[in-house]
C-alpha cells in the first residue's frame, strides 16, 4: 500500500458535487451512505490524485483550500474561464467548487 493524504472536502449536494469535479476530470470511485436518507460520503480520482466529498456535518470545514498538482492547467483553467497566473514555481489557476471549497491548481515550473 502506497501511503498517501485525501483531503476531506464538505459538500451539501454529493451528486452536484461529483458533477461539478468530473469538469476537472475526477472519476467517482464509489458512495456510501449509513442508510438511504442519510449524508453521503463519496470518493473521486483522477488518477492518483484522489478527493473525498462528504455531506456529513463537522467532516471538514467550509472555505478549505486543497492545492493540486495537475498536468493539463490550460485546459482546466480554459473549461472554467479562468486566467493562469504565473509564479515563482509554476503556474497556476484558483477555483472555487459549489459548496465554497477554494482549489488551487497548479502545474511546477521545470
Amino acid at each position: 500500500m502506497d501511503e498517501e493524504v485525501i483531503p476531506i472536502l464538505h459538500v451539501v449536494d454529493a451528486a452536484a458535487a461529483v458533477r461539478w469535479y468530473e469538469r476537472l476530470g475526477f472519476v467517482k470511485q464509489w458512495e456510501h451512505r449509513f442508510e438511504p436518507r442519510l449524508p453521503a460520503f463519496v470518493e473521486v480520482a483522477r488518477g492518483r490524485v484522489r478527493l473525498f466529498l462528504s455531506e456529513h456535518q463537522g467532516d471538514a470545514r467550509p472555505d478549505t483550500l486543497v492545492y493540486l498538482r495537475l498536468r493539463d492547467l490550460d485546459a482546466t483553467a480554459s473549461e472554467f474561464g479562468v486566467q493562469v497566473r504565473d509564479a515563482p514555481w509554476g503556474r497556476e489557476i484558483e477555483l472555487r467548487d459549489p459548496d465554497g471549497n477554494r482549489l488551487r491548481i497548479g502545474t511546477p515550473t521545470e
